[in-house]
């Protein structure tokens, strides 16, 4: 990992993880409830969403009291939507993060019920930012609805269900993917970028290297799910193959899809490089995901 990153990291994940603990405690919230939001929460992961909103805040130069406020909002929308995906009714997975999955743990319906109340605390979030001018609060809560809902990660995941068992074209699989899993993605860099109030050229350079990044994360994951290990991944190696999912190995082979990984990074790199960011943490991370092994 670049230092640059690295040291990044250091300094933000506890930030984040304090918020996540100062939220969680003294809530009013029914006991399993509680302790059933916060075991997934708590469970571990990249943290790359959250990551993106202050990466791209500290790339422009930019500082917000509230970001960490909004990065972890966006967390919890992520957060609520995997406890969902890996319902017996969905993708039906017993391992996530290296843990067993809420539902296996806390039973399917406080699992529905965790990943809901999780939903519903991301907006609270967002409505309760006191630093932020309410103008840059409305714009921030549209864009984590629209990325989180119907035209965005749920209308994703509806496609991503309809497409089981079903040889997707290129071009269907990609509109799966831009919504199921690029929406929120570009989403925290649209929150970074709403949140340090920078300039429309860079907003669009910006937008264009999020929605690349975006499938090129979705690519590394379909690879790494055929190449990769249960144990290194944290959830259960070969899903995708066992479901006879369409991927991109599966579409293009695997060295079809590595080139397509690395066409998507160039194009997000190429747009970095047009507003001068491509020595940026935003740049790290999108090495970091393409190089990742988990």
């Amino acid at each position: 990992m670049n230092e640059q990153l690295k040291a990044f990291m250091d300094e933000k994940l506890p930030l984040l993880h304090t918020h996540f603990k100062k939220v969680f405690e003294g809530t009013n919230y029914p006991a399993s409830l509680a302790e059933s939001m916060a075991y997934s929460v708590n469970a571990g992961g990249k943290r790359i969403r959250p990551l993106l909103v202050l990466a791209t805040l500290e790339d422009l130069k930019a500082a917000s009291e509230d970001a960490i406020q909004v990065a972890s909002a966006i967390e919890f929308i992520h957060t609520y939507s995997l406890i969902h995906d890996d319902l017996p009714c969905m993708d039906d997975d017993d391992v996530r993060r290296g843990n067993p999955t809420n539902h296996v743990v806390y039973g399917e319906a406080t699992a529905v019920l965790a990943a809901d109340a999780l939903q519903t605390l991301a907006f609270e979030e967002l409505a309760s930012l006191q630093h932020t001018e309410p103008k840059t609060i409305l714009a921030i809560l549209k864009a984590v609805s629209v990325a989180s809902g119907a035209a965005g990660m749920v209308g994703g995941q509806v496609l991503d269900m309809q497409g089981e068992r079903t040889q997707l074209t290129l071009a269907e699989l990609e509109k799966v993917h831009v919504h199921k899993t690029g929406a929120l993605l570009a989403c925290c860099i649209e929150a970074g970028a709403l949140l340090a109030n920078t300039t429309e050229h860079k907003k669009e350079k910006l937008r264009i290297f999020s929605e690349n990044i975006g499938l090129a994360f979705q690519i590394k994951d379909d690879i790494l799910d055929i190449t990769a290990t249960t144990e290194q991944l944290g959830k259960t190696a070969n899903k995708d193959l066992a479901s006879d999912k369409s991927t991109y190995p599966a579409l293009l082979g695997l060295d079809g899809a590595q080139k397509k990984l690395a066409s998507h990074h160039g194009k997000a790199m190429e747009a970095l490089k047009e507003i001068e960011l491509e020595k940026s943490l935003l740049a790290h991370i999108a090495d970091y995901i393409i190089d990742r092994k988990a």
